[in-house]
């Protein structure tokens, strides 16, 4: 008997732990919460700046969209959509700024890049994962040999892609996550719309 609670306990405390890392990815920062405000190094056509999120909310909405990795699949249909369809963002007035634990080096070659940000898109570095925890979005560490889609070696973490559409006021009117990277921005897009 003492065994069979022995196991019991040990298969219970398994799930709980099982449970606690799945969480982040459901953690994320919801629909009233306020927004973290951050300044970061941000690069757009290729261009360093500091970005300012409360800066950006005193001239409108912002869609506020965390990914893993510049240069990686996933991440270059996003940032493609988003400039290509950035007209369709400002008119509804709004501006978006893509975050990544990237380096402000690699930021300023996505930024620029005709295929992906195509000098339309602004990305700013979160490299100490600082802004991406601060809004509920799971982190995690470095993938030994992990190559972006240019065959150049990631050395940093990866953000969990979620999407917050944030409102002049501060506060999250919508979070996007758990969709392929064309939804989002399409659901970033209607929810900015709205």
């Amino acid at each position: 008997m003492c065994n069979k609670g022995r196991e019991m306990k040990r298969i219970a405390l398994g799930l709980l732990a099982l449970t606690v890392f799945a969480l982040p990815g459901l953690a994320a920062l919801t629909v009233g919460d306020t927004a973290p405000m951050f300044v970061a190094r941000a690069s757009l056509a290729g261009e360093e700046f500091d970005y300012s999120l409360g800066d950006a909310l005193k001239k409108g909405p912002v869609v506020v969209y965390f990914y893993p990795s510049a240069y990686t699949s996933g991440c270059n249909i996003q940032a493609h959509e988003f400039a290509t369809r950035m007209d369709e963002f400002t008119a509804a007035g709004a501006s978006v700024i893509g975050v990544s634990l990237d380096s402000i080096e690699r930021l300023n070659d996505f930024s620029a890049d005709p295929e992906y940000c195509a000098g339309k898109l602004a990305v700013a570095s979160d490299a100490s994962g600082d802004i991406a925890r601060s809004y509920d979005i799971a982190v995690t560490g470095r993938r030994e040999g992990a190559k972006d889609t240019r065959g150049v070696e990631i050395d940093h973490g990866f953000a969990e892609r979620t999407t917050f559409i944030v409102a002049i006021d501060g506060t999250i009117k919508a979070t996007i996550g758990g969709v392929s990277p064309m939804d989002n921005v399409q659901k970033s897009l209607e929810a900015i719309q709205k």
